[in-house]
Order: C-alpha cells, then structure tokens, then sequence
C-alpha cells in the first residue's frame, strides 16, 4: 500500500489546525484554542490638585485704623513745620523774587527780584545787598536802613518764587530734605523720590501725597505710585511746581 498520500493528507490537517482553520473530528467540529492575555487594570487616574486655602486678611480693628489716620495727619504737620523751618533757614540767592512788606506804609510794599550781585532795589534806601542772607537778617538790614527815613519800621520779607525751583521730599523717604527742580527741565513725583534716594521698606507707597499752596490754600493730591510703576500709567506721575512738598506716610500695617 502506498502511504504517501496518506501522510500528506494529515500534514495538510494539522497544517490548517495551526493555521486556526475549523478542523472536522468524526461528528464534531471545534475551534482551535486562542490564547487571550489577561487584563491589565488600568492606573487610576491621579486625583486633582486642589491648591491650599488662601489666608483670610484679617479684620481691620477700626479704632486702630483711626489712630492710625491720626498720626499720619500729625506726621504731615510735622513735615510741614520743618519744611517750614527749611524756609526760615533759606538763604536768599539770585533770580528769587521776594514780596517786602513794611508796616502801616502801603507805598513801601512791593515785590523785588534778587539780582546777579544778591541785591534788590528798594525805594528810599536804594540798592541792599541781600544774597546770602537769612529771611530775618535780610529783614534787619533793610530795617536798618529804613530807620534813618521812618520812625521804627517794621519789615516782613517772604519768598515769593525761589530762584532754584525747590521742592521738598519728607516722610518715609531714603533721604529727606530739598531738591532743586532742574532749570531747563521738568521734574515728577517719582523723579524727585528716586532723586532722594527712594521709598524706605515701610512705606505706603500708594498714599504718597503732594501739598500744594493754591491761591494761599494747602491742597492735598494722592498719588497712585502703584498705578505709575506696575501698570505703565505715567499721566499719573505729577508734574512738580517750585515749593510742592512731596510726603510719603509709613504704611499702617
């Protein structure tokens, strides 16, 4: 018997079982087995990141914040006195106008510009030399020479208009004192603090304030530095007029 056929017929089955093809035994039929990996579980999903409670502020004691309002009026007025004090211990210089009053004799007020020597020219008496001198000493010398025309007068000198532009710079500053507005510029509220060295660490730099005479009247105007610096509003950054005081308050808290 030739068994070749044979052999080449069973080869051919066991090559279609591998081949996953349906295989016929007698009767029955079954699938060659699948091999299914198991199942991986899939990773949870990381849980989202909740971000830590913000503090609260706390409450603002009112009566703490009214004292606190009342010793920053009383720190402006002592910045005031001494700004004041600054004046008095002016000594007079060149280009500054100064209004002379003499008392009971309307004829003899004026307003007179120092001149390049440091005089000014006064009816009567002519030409005084005032430059260098102290608002009282300017007052005496001219009294003096006033006595020899009237009987005992007495003379009041203010500046009316410094010759060098000066503004003041008090308060929670790095070096407080007076500053020269340059002559052929102008000069800012921020120009003149970073002049003077800047703000000190506690400063409240949002209630810096300029004081203005207006017409003889203290005006007051807040300036948002913040405004200024952080968000790029420059129209904010006062421009300065000669005697403005600049103050910057300590911050409350």
């Amino acid at each position: 018997m030739n068994r070749t056929p044979f052999l080449a017929a069973v080869l051919c089955c066991l090559t279609a079982a591998c081949a996953g093809f349906r295989v016929t035994e007698g009767a029955k039929e079954y699938d060659p087995p699948v091999y299914v990996p198991p199942a991986v579980a899939a990773a949870p999903a990381p849980a989202p990141s909740v971000p830590p409670p913000s503090p609260e502020a706390a409450p603002i004691d009112p009566a703490a914040q009214k004292a606190a309002i009342a010793k920053e009026a009383e720190a402006i007025a002592a910045a005031l006195q001494q700004v004041g004090r600054s004046k008095t211990d002016y000594r007079i210089s060149a280009a500054d106008l100064i209004s002379v009053t003499v008392y009971q004799d309307l004829e003899m007020n004026r307003k007179v510009r120092v001149n390049a020597n440091g005089s000014v020219s006064m009816p009567l008496i002519g030409s005084v030399k005032v430059g260098g001198m102290t608002l009282i000493d300017a007052q005496a010398v001219i009294e003096a020479k006033l006595a020899q025309f009237l009987v005992s007068p007495q003379v009041s000198l203010f500046i009316e208009e410094y010759g060098n532009k000066t503004v003041f710079v008090m308060g929670e500053i790095q070096r407080p004192g007076s500053y020269a507005i340059p002559t052929e510029s102008r000069l800012t509220v921020l120009e003149a603090i970073s002049t003077a060295g800047g703000f000190t660490p506690i400063a409240a730099q949002d209630r810096t304030r300029v004081l203005r005479n207006v017409n003889g009247v203290s005006v007051s105007y807040t300036i948002e530095v913040k405004a200024i610096t952080q968000l790029g509003q420059k129209e904010k950054d006062m421009v300065l007029e000669p005697n403005d005081v600049i103050y910057v308050p300590q911050s409350f808290f």
